[in-house]
């Protein structure tokens, strides 16, 4: 049995847009997982420079923004099939389902007992520059059908659904949506989504830190919500059957419909009524109201003439550098002034993670060096050996060239393509890298920048509160009022 799995890849709302495709992307060609990558394949770009094609795709129609791409599971029960056979399923469903429209990475796992498939596929079409559309009801209409029928050319057994049918799994996930929010339906609702997100148990994990739960894990597997007191086991007694470490570990690669329905409910059109006042406002943090205050009364000199901007260069300065750290505020969502210097060392670790990465790639290339020139020549050359191996003798001067070369490589353990590929991949890790860097310095400088400001309003003014002052003097009404004016769009 073979059933389908349905993510969407989303925007990080950075610059590094598509950081999710790319992680994705990287976690579906371990070498350890893809028998050394002997079973990772592309349709329309090369599984190693993959992202940089589909960026570029998006970039030439102007849609860098939203959705990054798609990312299917296709999961076997253990023992039900092998990895060749699993290899061929995918190559036919990718030439199927999506057409030749999409550049498309493709993936078969086999180191656990049960062989799964990923397919990631950019969200534009470098055809005709069409975002890729799931229509309500595919999976059940189109998407599985074409999964069974490919599984049961295999001699392989089908799912059979009944597209219509309200499964379990989906009530239970709509209870927790509209029931009471107590923290056991908290910590399940938010356990669902994040099984449906990831595509791996440590990749669940991180989920799960990102949504602002500390882990424990030890006999039992535990989170503790941000205004939690203690630590709720994922236990039977205590979540329920389907919350076990052991039971989030089995859901992981084989649960679908949950992220199918809860999807297509979100994509639909419909007309919602809500009791929730009109216009909410954003809940600023202390830190936050401080910063958009700053940027609220700079940002009145734009209404100066232009033919004047001159005069107020420093103001112009000071404006960007506030708007700067501003965004770097809501972006981490910091609520004072301990959780910036917690933030800013998490910065510093990461900043030395990627350093060493960095170096760690310089290193291998400066190995490959020498073998990218041979390559380059042999690829000089390639036109000469191919029409020597077509029968045309006036080129074997340039075949016993490349011959010479390509015996250089095989002395390394490498062919050309091998090189070609390497080539390809370290280059688009180090383009990576050094955006990644860029990033890490940035948020860095400006997380200094702003403890630096803090500590010394708080030398100046004793009286403030360590967190930024919830309290702020009567003399400031006029402030606060512009303060509570920001709106989520």
């Amino acid at each position: 049995m073979a059933i389908t799995k349905l993510m969407n890849i989303k925007d990080t709302g950075t610059s590094d847009h598509a950081g999710h495709l790319n992680r994705l992307l990287t976690y579906m060609m371990n070498p350890e997982k893809t028998q050394e990558e002997a079973k990772v394949g592309a349709v329309n770009c090369i599984p190693e420079s993959a992202s940089i094609t589909m960026q570029q795709t998006k970039d030439s129609f102007g849609k860098v923004t939203g959705r990054q791409g798609y990312h299917f599971v296709i999961s076997f029960k253990p023992g039900e099939t092998d990895a060749d056979t699993a290899y061929k399923i995918a190559e036919e469903f990718i030439s199927e389902y999506l057409s030749d429209k999409y550049e498309t990475v493709f993936a078969v796992h086999d180191d656990k007992e049960h062989i799964h498939i990923h397919i990631a596929f950019n969200s534009v079409s470098f055809v005709d520059g069409y975002k890729y559309h799931y229509a309500n009801n595919d999976w059940a209409k189109i998407i599985q059908p074409i999964v069974n029928r490919l599984t049961s050319k295999e001699g392989l057994s089908t799912v059979e659904l009944d597209p219509n049918e309200k499964h379990d799994r989906y009530k239970d996930h709509n209870t927790y949506r509209d029931g009471a929010d107590n923290f056991s339906d908290m910590i399940k609702r938010d356990i669902d989504v994040a099984i449906a997100e990831a595509y791996s148990y440590d990749e669940f994990l991180q989920i799960m830190k990102d949504r602002g739960y500390e882990i424990k894990e030890g006999k039992y597997l535990a989170f503790r919500g941000k205004e939690m007191s203690r630590f709720r086991r994922c236990k039977k007694e205590t979540l329920g059957i389907d919350y076990t470490e052991e039971a989030i570990r089995n859901r992981i690669p084989y649960e679908s419909l949950n992220t199918y329905r809860a999807e297509t409910e979100e994509e639909a059109q419909k007309i919602v009524y809500s009791k929730i006042p009109r216009g909410k406002r954003a809940k600023l943090s202390p830190v936050q109201k401080k910063y958009f205050a700053r940027l609220y009364r700079l940002k009145l000199i734009q209404r100066r003439p232009y033919s004047k901007a001159w005069q107020f260069r420093d103001e112009i300065k000071k404006m960007h550098k506030l708007e700067e750290q501003y965004l770097f505020l809501v972006e981490h969502d910091i609520t004072s002034l301990d959780h910036l210097k917690e933030v800013k060392s998490d910065l510093d670790s990461e900043r030395r993670k990627v350093a060493g990465a960095k170096n760690k790639n310089y290193r291998t290339v400066k190995k490959l060096r020498e073998l990218y020139q041979v390559a380059s020549e042999m690829s000089d050359l390639l036109p000469g050996e191919r029409l020597f191996q077509s029968g045309d003798k006036e080129f074997e001067t340039e075949h016993r060239k490349y011959s010479k070369l390509n015996d250089v490589l095989k002395k390394e353990g490498y062919t050309y393509e091998e090189i070609r590929r390497l080539k390809e991949h370290y280059h688009s890790e180090e383009l990576l890298l050094k955006e990644m860097s860029k990033k890490t310095s940035r948020d860095v400088r400006i997380a200094v920048s702003i403890i630096k400001e803090l500590e010394e309003e708080m030398i100046r003014n004793p009286e403030v509160d360590k967190d930024t002052a919830e309290k702020e003097p009567e003399k400031k009404i006029e402030e606060k009022k512009l303060i509570r004016q920001p709106k989520i769009r």
